[in-house]
């Protein structure tokens, strides 16, 4: 994934332009800048979720990587073979992730019930024990000068508090911010959606949701407590955002600054990492597929609904094979996803390729509304046809459908036909094309990761305590 590139044969080993003879400050005199500005930096990246989640950390890492820091990343083990080849430091951080428990991804994506599922049964009942691993990150073998965390780490602002180590958070979409004057879609009742303009509707919204929430959190007021803390404020929609910087990692053409967020608020622009282990390649078979015919419509659920996929796979085959029409099925590694029915050369399989390197040679992407799914879309410059499951996901997808570069279809009636249906209509609409690659120009002046780690060391250079006078 990019994170800006340059043409090394342009420079000298000195910093002199081969072609003006200008004397430029490269990458590397300017990582030295940095080093004696702000010094090496120890900071503590951590968050729990799905890859979707860790992907903007990592961008985020190996960006103060290359600037001279040293960043720690302190997550789950399911992702140490991911990060450990990019040359990062790793903490493991508990609760572990089973991508292979598919009965807890599906009570997550429960639209009723998944938030908290997840939070009341898998987040929860191991907070402690992610309060040491986090603690232990911080402290050893060095103490952090900063901390990043994301909001699925409710034991972060706890080991800020206890420290006194700085601290910034990151959401990455609009959602997280739950604003009265920007309303999200709640999963369990979309119907107010529909309501979320009227006068002091989103209001109600913001404390019908605290209002069903209001026991949730009782597991960290209690290790509060143990702590010897106060109660703090509301761990769900308060106390996961700092007081000193909230790095919103998305696009301002998926949401802008409102009233009721917090007021040390950045939006920063998407950060974009999707390789696997340090490898943007496409697999060899897809490549060869691409290159072979007009541009295929892509179906993919992302990195934790294709752990739930049910007929989606199935379904998603049959509507291609329907229409005529050359597609791209993502499937992920559980083999209950590969379709059953016979499969013509126009469709291709494949468990796993980095958006980047695909969505840009698509004509048109089906997916699950997941905000990085999203983000890779817009970048691309490609129309969208939405199933969401549940968290932000049907927020995600209405603000899309508002951009008007997307149309969206429920889970309950994915099927074949209307599908096609869905799909034939917004192949024959070239306007739709067209707003999808002028928000893809828009994009292109945001740089998510270079403006995030800017507001970190700044956020470093503000906080620091002055050294004393001799």
């Amino acid at each position: 994934m990019a994170f800006g590139t340059r043409d090394d044969t342009t420079e000298d080993a000195g910093g002199m332009h081969a072609a003006s003879g200008i004397v430029l400050l490269l990458p590397s005199s300017l990582r030295a800048f940095r080093a004696v500005e702000y010094g090496n930096l120890r900071i503590v990246l951590s968050n729990i979720g799905t890859y979707g989640d860790i992907h903007p950390l990592i961008a985020v890492a190996l960006e103060l990587k290359r600037r001279g820091h040293t960043p720690v990343m302190a997550l789950p083990n399911v992702y140490r073979p991911k990060i450990e080849p990019l040359g990062l430091e790793f903490h493991t951080l508990r609760p572990d992730i089973d991508p292979t428990d598919t009965r807890l991804v599906a009570m997550v994506y429960d639209v009723n019930k998944g938030t908290e599922t997840g939070l009341r049964e898998f987040l929860f009942p191991v907070l402690r024990q992610t309060y040491d691993d986090l603690l232990n990150a911080a402290t050893r073998p060095a103490r952090a000068d900063l901390l990043l965390l994301g909001e699925l780490n409710y034991a972060g602002p706890l080991v800020a508090e206890v420290t006194g180590i700085p601290w910034a958070s990151y959401v990455l979409a609009p959602f997280s911010f739950f604003s009265a004057f920007d309303p999200p879609v709640l999963p369990p009742y979309p119907r107010l959606a529909r309501a979320d303009r009227a006068p002091g509707m989103g209001r109600a919204m913001r404390r019908l949701a605290r209002f069903v929430t209001r026991r949730w959190p009782e597991p960290v007021y209690e290790l509060r407590s143990e702590l010897g803390l106060p109660m703090g404020a509301n761990p769900i929609f308060d106390a996961k955002h700092s007081p000193h910087l909230v790095l919103a990692l998305f696009s301002r053409a998926l949401g802008v600054e409102q009233k009721d967020w917090p007021p040390n608020t950045l939006i920063t622009g998407f950060c974009f990492y999707d390789a696997n282990g340090g490898n943007h390649a496409l697999p060899p078979r897809l490549e060869q597929f691409l290159a072979a015919g007009e541009p295929p419509v892509v179906f993919t659920l992302g990195s934790a609904a294709v752990l739930a996929a049910g007929s989606f796979y199935e379904h998603s085959a049959q509507a291609a094979m329907r229409l005529g029409v050359r597609a791209v099925l993502l499937i992920g590694t559980d083999p209950r996803n590969r379709p059953t029915t016979a499969l013509p050369d126009s469709i291709c399989v494949e468990e796993y390729a980095p958006y980047s390197a695909l969505l840009p040679r698509a004509s048109l992407v089906v997916h699950q509304g997941g905000v990085g799914t999203v983000a890779q879309c817009m970048r691309a410059g490609k129309p969208m046809l939405i199933m969401p499951y549940s968290h932000d996901q049907p927020d995600n997808a209405r603000r899309m459908k508002r951009l008007d570069v997307a149309r969206v279809i429920q889970r309950a009636d994915y099927a074949p036909k209307p599908v096609a249906r869905q799909v034939k209509a917004m192949l024959a609409e070239p306007a739709l094309a067209l707003r999808a690659r002028s928000v893809a120009e828009q994009m292109r002046q945001e740089d998510g990761t270079r403006t995030a780690c800017n507001a970190l060391e700044e956020l470093y250079a503000k906080t620091r305590k002055p050294s004393p006078i001799p």
